[in-house]
């Protein structure tokens, strides 16, 4: 088997690999949308029903973050490689005019195989993670429990809100500001170091340059 074929199932490999990582964090997002949908559904069927279930409902949810963002941090590793070979061997392949975008890939992709190790750090992926999937549904259910404890109750708040000994008005203050928090987290200035990712910068292609 020459190099040429055994880089190329090589690139096979690795692009499978991805995939089944990729699929894996669509699961887990499957799974705290399924979460939320019966959450909102139980605590919205009957008056009776306690309004701090849907705050323990965040718990559920971070935890499935928690869950993804260590498998993004995984899917990453491989999907770097991916990007590597993508960007260093079938591009300038494809246009010989093309500069390398590492002139040492070979080297770094060597020494990924002989020791991996993650490329992020798992704040970044919860950041990811929480711009892509989570925040906008922490957002539908912290915003789900507002409207219970205010439109859906016979009781003013911020004694709608109170759990057990705890007044509404404290119950209502950690819930904002752990959500402050996820925005924090999510949108501060950062250096993304999960290459190659779609996100707000050089989505549209240049209207001047044609696509095949």
């Amino acid at each position: 088997m020459g190099p040429s074929s055994a880089l190329a199932h090589l690139y096979r490999g690795e692009l499978h690999r991805t995939k089944l990582w990729r699929e894996r964090l669509d699961r887990t997002t499957n799974w705290a949308v399924l979460v939320l949908a019966g959450l909102l559904t139980w605590a919205f069927s009957n008056e009776a029903n306690p309004h701090y279930v849907l705050l323990v409902g965040n718990l559920a949810v971070g935890l499935f973050l928690r869950i993804e963002a260590r498998r993004y941090r995984a899917y990453d590793s491989w999907r770097s490689r991916v990007r590597s070979l993508q960007r260093n061997v079938w591009a300038p392949g494809l246009d010989p005019t093309r500069d390398l975008a590492n002139e040492r890939w070979r080297e770094a992709l060597a020494e990924d195989y002989a020791r991996p190790t993650l490329k992020i750090t798992t704040e970044e992926a919860v950041a990811h993670r929480l711009r892509r999937v989570y925040l906008p549904l922490f957002a539908l259910l912290n915003g789900a429990w507002v409207l219970r404890i205010t439109a859906f109750t016979g009781v003013a708040w911020p004694a709608s809100a109170s759990i057990g000994g705890i007044p509404g008005v404290v119950v209502t203050v950690v819930v904002a500001l752990l959500m402050l928090g996820a925005v924090v987290v999510s949108v501060r200035p950062r250096t993304w170091h999960a290459s190659d990712e779609l996100r707000e910068e050089n989505l549209r292609r240049d209207r001047e340059t044609e696509w095949p």
